[in-house]
């Protein structure tokens, strides 16, 4: 069943807050706070804060990635009630990378309107501020903090024509851009540091060049890498080579599968006839 916002229905209301420079605040958003019963923020000293800027009173509820699945009791009660709440982060936009997916979800199945105001959020401002592609692009976030498994998820990327945009924290930047190093080659990259904030910096160039203007770096960076401009051809190996090609690298069978029929342009089903037509190869 579909369902539109604006129906007169009590609201949760999704604001974006600044990622440093509380200029870049909307007037939207300020007229929403103040206007809202409550608003479930990660770090209620944060917000706080952010609201004596503004000079807005209004009664906070913490709501974090530990204690979203409880949080959102709360935030269902007051929609029941007929109030209006919004939901913030520390900085940026809710949900983009940050906590607030469950309380969304479970408002829209409640039958509550969910509207999502525009505003501060740091991938674009890197995407935009470049210099690489942006007609097309992927948005993945953070790669896991474990080098093996960020290292299998590069592995996935790394064949991607679109432009790449990644979260990283400042303790394993340089492990990350090594690794990005080694499975993208030394691409084209853009990084972003501090964005809005007194210090922000933007470093250009081959990952190789970055790397070592980034060694005492500090501070939440964005990683804009380039798509791969290589085309790759799979005639010269068999099927079965291409899929040990993956199994080598650690992924399981079905998942190799995927890929390869997605590398050839073929159906899963074709890669499976070939892997069991000659299973000891």
């Amino acid at each position: 069943m579909s369902q539109k916002s604006y129906d007169g229905k009590p609201t949760l209301y999704v604001v974006p807050t600044p990622i440093g420079n509380f200029d870049d605040m909307t007037i939207r958003a300020i007229s929403v706070l103040k206007e809202v019963e409550v608003i479930f923020c990660e770090d209620t000293r944060v917000t706080l804060n952010l609201l004596k800027h503004f000079n807005i009173s209004k009664h906070l509820i913490s709501s974090h990635k530990f204690n979203e699945n409880t949080s959102v009791n709360k935030a269902l009660e007051y929609l029941k009630n007929g109030k209006d709440i919004a939901i913030v982060s520390d900085r940026g936009t809710p949900i983009v990378s940050d906590p607030g997916n469950i309380c969304v979800k479970k408002a829209i199945e409640s039958g509550y309107n969910v509207v999502s105001l525009p505003g501060a959020t740091a991938l674009i401002p890197a995407l935009t501020s470049s210099g690489i592609d942006s007609s097309r692009f992927i948005f993945y976030g953070f790669l896991n903090s474990k080098k093996s498994q960020r290292r299998k998820e590069l592995e996935s990327l790394k064949n991607n024509k679109m432009t790449i945009i990644f979260y990283e924290s400042p303790h394993r930047i340089l492990d990350m851009l090594l690794d990005l190093k080694e499975i993208f080659e030394d691409r084209y990259i853009s990084v972003s540091r501090e964005i809005s904030k007194k210090y922000e910096e933007v470093y250009r160039g081959r990952i190789s060049e970055v790397i070592v203007e980034l060694e005492d770096s500090r501070g939440e960076f964005v990683i804009v890498v380039s798509g791969c401009e290589k085309v790759d051809n799979y005639d010269n190996i068999s099927v079965l080579e291409h899929m040990k090609m993956y199994l080598d690298s650690g992924y399981d069978e079905k998942t190799a599968m995927k890929m390869v029929a997605k590398d050839r342009n073929i159906s899963k089903s074709e890669v499976y006839k070939q892997v069991k037509l000659f299973p000891g190869k």
